[in-house]
């Protein structure tokens, strides 16, 4: 492996124009690609098999029209004031009708007069009646009446304050194009000229974004200072973001590219471009750096330096960005398209970065020459060999070696008492009920649960089929219907929607928001086969609808999860086996992973569900976490973290490998490589930290846990557990049973052939 990364680099650098040209004419055809196909985004994420999706599919497929989405708009009156006065219902109506006329929302009279022609309104009458009579009390709203005819879709609170209205789409929420997002709230907004009515489009309105803004700029800026002071020059440091903004935009851009054909959620992107700069960057640090040490400490040219630095620190490189690239493509045996799509795109872009870093990074590297390390700095490094030591990093290893037990039951302690959190962790899809107070979708939100109640911030979908294929749905069945369910524990409002001889379509509002487990326990009880409903009227009774479908998309993910890491791991355990030909080091690399992805979730949770300096990160509301975020983060961060172990431990094997023993070799390791590896975890850090200041919950969360995550894991566990335990077992770290060692091929990572090989040829030549 190393021999031939090493006549690759050598080539690259010999023949920087071979190189730069191919990756500029691959730049070059997906930006074509993107002005041809365009971008096209989605806030889909179909969770496949879950009962949520399958009636959805149902509904698709008998009754295109009720599995359209859905949208809201509150209206709300100045303080002490009514929004019942003539004006202003004259203003609401108009705004209304306005929405209606559209051609891809649902007008509830064409619906109506359908329902009479084929005789199903006078049933829909009778449930609706016997919906009344099932009510205990009045409810404290009622529908809006403009010249006694109530407006459809719109209800008014009983102190006159607060409207709502919800309406329907003619097409999924997916499909939804920001021209008729822009069109419906154009219409709503219209109200508020000269009525002093506030409109609040809900959530449903929201634009979808990639999600990228100025906050992001910060993270590289961060990391261009630190390049800078770690490689010492502009031209070295420039090197590893030139290469990595490259990867990314043919990574992303190729994402987008395709966008035309496969459904592109919109977090896709992002996900892509936090790991494929951090590792990009990352990848070309170690290489860059690796040459100039062999510059100054060795005395080679920068064309024989560079080829070995692409033999060594490549390959470690390679397998790197292999478990990278396993920990992310295990996702697609969880089954769920939308995580495939993530997973493949992130996947996509690291390995482009990995080919990026390994061919034409030297091919720059051959344009710079020489220059990539300055008399100055070759002269700043050789002084400081020459009076000894390695300063802080030195002091550092011998402190952790010296006290390793107090060091790692310390770091024990530590992260399980930062894991602690977890215990309470709950997952969900975070929206408006947990928006900054100062965005539309929180103050819709909040004036809905005001003045309605909360459940109705989170409609259900229900669809009731007959067991018995030879029933049908009757008007009296569905009258039952109703009345049983208004009848339920924490249901506030039923409504008939629609019905064939069939199914029956309704709407239930529970009394409970969207993320309460009460409503969740709801949904449960509604689709169980052995409630009294479903039994007393020989019914089986489907639950849809935002909410249901999160439920179901927080249960599945939870189910799956143990099964992903479990494949992760293992797989990962034979590459670091593969690697390091060992049995302690990628058990220890796997230990001290678990430790630091528990407490990351413990402080995420912490921090986004509790609330704890939520003002510090750019929120107001603490909810639910990212129920795919678990899965995702904990995908990168096994990469990432085996990113570290394998440049760290691989060092502490070159230097076994090159005659160190025991601790000699730990402290060695340590101080040729501690260096680059914190300032790789820094920048990595501060990519990831970029993201957490943008608007979208859902990226803050996922920007927020790598970068703890990061910290965690190269600052304690391989900055700090990894050399004690290294220390604690000493030369037993590389021991490896015979047999085993037979079967396994030798991968030579740490260059040891290719060393031997050149020094060979050398010695050749001098005695010739």
């Amino acid at each position: 492996m190393s021999t031939l990364l090493y006549k690759l680099g050598k080539t690259a650098f010999r023949k920087p124009a071979y190189f730069i040209i191919g990756w500029i004419l691959i730049l070059g055809i997906v930006i074509s690609m993107i002005s041809f196909n365009g971008i096209h985004i989605s806030s889909e994420m179909k969770i496949e098999g879950t009962e949520s999706q399958k009636v959805l599919d149902q509904l698709a497929k008998e009754l295109p029209a009720a599995s359209g989405g859905q949208g809201s708009v509150v209206f709300e009156a100045p303080d002490n004031e009514r929004l019942d006065t003539p004006e202003r219902l004259a203003a609401i109506m108009k705004g209304v009708s306005e929405v209606y006329g559209l051609n891809d929302v649902i007008n509830p009279a064409d619906y109506a007069a359908e329902a009479s022609s084929s005789g199903a309104a006078a049933d829909m009458a009778q449930a609706a009646n016997m919906q009344q009579s099932a009510t205990s009390s009045p409810p404290p709203y009622g529908p809006l009446i403009v010249e006694g005819v109530p407006v459809p879709g719109v209800l008014i609170s009983s102190d006159g304050k607060i409207a709502l209205f919800q309406f329907q789409f003619t097409i999924e929420q997916s499909a939804i194009t920001q021209d008729v997002f822009d069109s419906v709230i154009h219409s709503v907004m219209t109200v508020e000229n000269g009525t002093n009515i506030t409109v609040l489009p809900g959530e449903t309105l929201k634009t979808v974004s990639i999600g990228v803004g100025s906050a992001e700029i910060v993270g590289l800026i961060i990391a261009v200072i630190v390049l800078l002071i770690t490689l010492g020059s502009v031209v070295a440091a420039g090197l590893p973001l030139v290469t990595a903004l490259l990867g990314v935009g043919i990574g992303v851009g190729g994402a987008f590219s395709i966008s035309k054909f496969i459904e592109m959620p919109s977090v896709t992107s992002v996900l892509a471009l936090m790991v494929g700069l951090a590792v990009g960057i990352d990848y070309a640090l170690f290489i860059v750096n690796r040459q100039r040490r062999m510059i100054i400490d060795q005395r080679l040219s920068a064309q024989e330096a560079a080829a070995r630095a692409i033999g060594t620190s490549g390959s470690a490189v390679f397998f790197a960005g292999l478990t990278v690239i396993i920990a992310l493509c295990g996702m697609l045996v969880i089954g769920l398209t939308f995580l495939s799509t993530m997973a493949l795109v992130a996947a996509a872009t690291v390995l482009i970065n990995v080919f990026v870093a390994l061919t034409l990074l030297p091919a720059l590297l051959g344009l710079v020459g020489e220059r990539i390390c300055s008399p100055k700095a070759r002269e700043k490094s050789t002084k400081h060999s020459k009076q000894g030591g390695h300063g802080i990093a030195d002091r550092w290893v011998k402190f952790v070696i010296q006290y390793r037990w107090i060091t790692i039951i310390a770091i024990i302690i530590v992260l399980g008492a930062a894991a602690t959190p977890i215990t309470k962790m709950e997952m969900g899809i975070p929206g408006a009920s947990s928006a900054n107070l100062d965005t539309t979708a929180r103050q819709s939100y909040d004036a809905i649960s005001e003045g309605f109640g909360e459940g109705f911030n989170g409609p259900l979908i229900l669809v009731a089929e007959p067991n018995n294929s030879a029933a049908q749905i009757t008007p009296e069945l569905l009258g039952n219907l109703v009345k049983e369910l208004q009848s339920q524990n924490n249901v506030a409002q039923v409504t008939p929607l629609g019905m064939t001889e069939d199914l029956a379509i309704f709407s239930l509002i529970p009394k409970t928001g969207p993320n309460d487990k009460i409503t969740k326990d709801l949904v449960n009880d509604l689709r169980s086969t052995e409630s009294s409903i479903a039994q007393t009227n020989d019914v089986k009774l489907g639950v849809t609808g935002l909410t249901a479908v999160n439920i179901d998309m927080s249960s599945k993910l939870a189910q799956v999860f143990p099964i992903y890491v479990g494949i992760i791991i293992l797989l990962s355990l034979i590459i670091l086996l593969l690697v390091f030909r060992s049995i302690i080091v990628p058990i220890k690399a796997t230990i001290g992973f678990l430790l630091s992805i528990l407490a990351t979730f413990g402080i995420t949770t912490a921090v986004f569900q509790w609330g704890w300096l939520h003002s510090l990160f750019g929120f107001d509301t603490g909810g639910p976490l990212l129920s795919f975020m678990p899965i995702i983060v904990t995908g990168i961060l096994y990469g990432l973290a085996m990113d570290y172990q394998v440049f760290l431990v691989s060092s502490m094997r070159e230097s076994y490998v090159h005659g160190h023993r025991g601790i000699a070799s730990v402290v060695h390791g340590y101080n040729q490589v501690s260096r680059v590896v914190v300032a790789a975890a820094v920048i990595m850090v501060s990519v990831f930290a970029g993201f957490i200041f943008t608007d979208d919950v859902m990226i803050k969360q996922i920007g927020f846990t790598l970068a703890v995550g990061i910290l965690i894991d190269a600052f304690i566990i391989r900055m700090g557990l990894v050399p004690a335990i290294m220390a604690l077992f000493g030369d037993k770290s590389w021991a490896l049973p015979k047999w085993l060692d037979r079967i396994l091929p030798n991968l030579d990572v740490e260059g040891e052939k290719l060393i031997a090989t050149l020094n060979a040829k050398k010695n050749e030549h001098s005695r010739s």
